[in-house]
């Protein structure tokens, strides 16, 4: 397996708060976790990640607390 390293780079205008879906993309990044991979893991589509990291799919709880434990971290570091 190679070292591949990510970045993301994620513009935010000034006064606007790092929202949710930010927040997730980029735990999935650190993870070094494609949407298939994050989506294959829980169980779910990939269109299904890229519709909540663009804010337009609002996740179940269960799917929040899947998403949650395959990135350790908690609901409330990524979803409030």
């Amino acid at each position: 397996m190679t070292n591949r390293k990510f970045y993301c780079i994620i513009k935010i205008r000034k006064g606007e708060s790092v929202t949710k879906n930010i927040r997730m993309k980029m735990a999935r990044v650190e993870h070094d976790l494609t949407q298939g991979d994050l989506a294959k893991k829980i169980g779910v589509s990939r269109q299904t990640i890229g519709l909540i990291e663009a804010g337009k799919y609002n996740p179940s709880l269960n799917l929040c607390i899947a998403i949650c434990k395959t990135l350790d971290k908690t609901l409330d570091q990524l979803f409030w």
